[in-house]
C-alpha cells in the first residue's frame, strides 16, 4: 500500500508565557486538565466551540459523555452538542484508562449531579465529518485524547483531511520520555493505529507534546487563586484537581498539576507563541516502543 508521508508541524520551543474561529474539540476524555482547556474554550475572545466528542482515556468513553455534558452545563452552553466517540481502540480490544490519575469517573471522583441533557444522536466520527463538511476549510479540531473519532472520521470520509482547517493534537514524546511507557505517551499509546492513521493522512496537524506541556504547571498556590475568586466554574475546577492533584503528589513529589491541555489550546488559539518544526511523524504499532512517535526533519544541508 502506498501511504502518505505528509509534513506535520510539532511543537518543540515553548516561547512565551482574529477572527472567528470555529474549533470542535475530538477525542476528549473531560476530566481536571480537559476540564480547564473546555472552559477555556468556552470563554476564549473569536472562539466558537461547536461540539463535543468523546473518548476513552482518562475514563471509559461513557462516563467522558457524561462529564461533557456536565462541563457544557456548566459552562453554560448546555445547547452545545456532545458526540459520544468509539468505546474501544481503532483495532479493537480493551481501552486503556487511567482511572488511578484521574479517578474511576474522570472528574475526581467528586460528586456531581447527572446531566440534565442528552448526548447527540451521531457518533463522533459522523459529526465531525458533518460540521467540516458544513464549514468547508472553517473547522480546526482540538483533538485532546487517542486519535480513533479522527480516524474512524477519516476512513468515513476520506475528503475529511481536506476540509478540516487543522488538527491540534495533544500527543506525542517528541524529545522526551513518555509518560504511558518509556517511548510513548499515553494519547497516542492508547491507539497508535489510529495516530498513525491521522498522522499520514495528509491533513495540517500541529501537535503539542510532552516536551512542551511539562513546563506548564498549575501550582497548589494558582488553584487557591483560583478558588479565593468565588466563581462558580472556578470552585468545580478546583475540586476535580484535587485527586489529580494528590497524584502528582505520589508520583512526582509534588502536587503541581501539568496543564497539557489548556496548553494544546493555546497553541490552538494563540500559535504566534510558540515555535514549530516542520517534519514527517510516524507512530510505532508494535512491540516495546509501541505508541512511540519519530519525526523525520530530514537532513539538514
Amino acid at each position: 500500500t502506498t501511504t502518505n508521508h505528509c509534513n506535520v508541524l510539532v511543537l518543540v520551543i515553548f516561547t512565551s508565557s482574529h477572527r472567528l474561529l470555529k474549533i470542535c474539540s475530538a477525542a476528549c476524555p473531560p476530566f481536571s486538565d480537559d476540564s480547564v482547556a473546555i472552559m477555556m474554550a468556552f470563554h476564549a475572545p473569536g472562539v466558537e466551540v461547536l461540539g463535543l466528542t468523546t473518548i476513552f482515556g482518562n475514563c471509559t468513553t461513557a462516563y467522558a459523555t457524561r462529564n461533557a455534558l456536565i462541563l457544557c452545563e456548566k459552562a453554560g452552553h448546555p445547547d452545545v452538542p456532545v458526540a459520544e466517540g468509539s468505546a474501544e481502540p481503532l483495532k479493537g480490544g480493551k481501552p486503556q484508562v487511567a482511572d488511578f490519575v484521574h479517578g474511576s469517573d474522570g472528574l475526581g471522583n467528586v460528586p456531581v449531579p447527572a446531566p440534565t441533557t442528552k448526548k447527540a444522536e451521531q457518533t463522533a466520527a459522523e459529526f465531525l465529518v458533518d460540521k467540516v463538511s458544513q464549514f468547508p476549510g472553517e473547522v480546526s479540531v482540538l483533538a485532546l485524547g487517542p486519535l480513533t473519532n479522527i480516524a474512524l472520521a477519516i476512513k468515513m470520509d476520506p475528503s475529511f483531511v481536506t476540509k478540516v482547517k487543522k488538527i491540534v493534537v495533544l500527543g506525542g514524546a517528541f524529545f522526551a520520555a513518555g509518560n504511558a511507557t518509556p517511548s510513548a505517551e499515553a494519547n497516542i499509546h492508547s491507539d497508535p493505529e489510529a495516530a498513525d492513521m491521522v498522522f499520514t493522512s495528509g491533513a495540517d496537524i500541529a501537535v503539542v507534546g510532552l516536551n512542551i506541556t511539562t513546563q506548564v504547571s498549575f501550582t497548589e498556590a494558582d488553584l487557591s487563586e483560583l478558588r479565593s475568586s468565588g466563581g462558580k466554574q472556578a470552585q468545580f475546577l478546583c475540586d476535580i484537581c484535587k485527586f489529580y492533584s494528590d497524584w502528582h503528589l505520589h508520583s512526582y513529589g509534588d502536587p503541581a498539576v501539568f496543564l497539557h491541555d489548556p496548553v494544546s489550546l493555546a497553541a490552538l488559539v494563540r500559535p504566534e507563541l510558540f515555535t514549530f518544526r516542520k517534519g514527517v511523524v510516524r507512530v510505532e504499532t508494535q512491540g516495546i516502543c509501541r505508541g512511540h512517535t519519530s519525526m523525520d526533519m530530514g537532513l539538514k544541508k
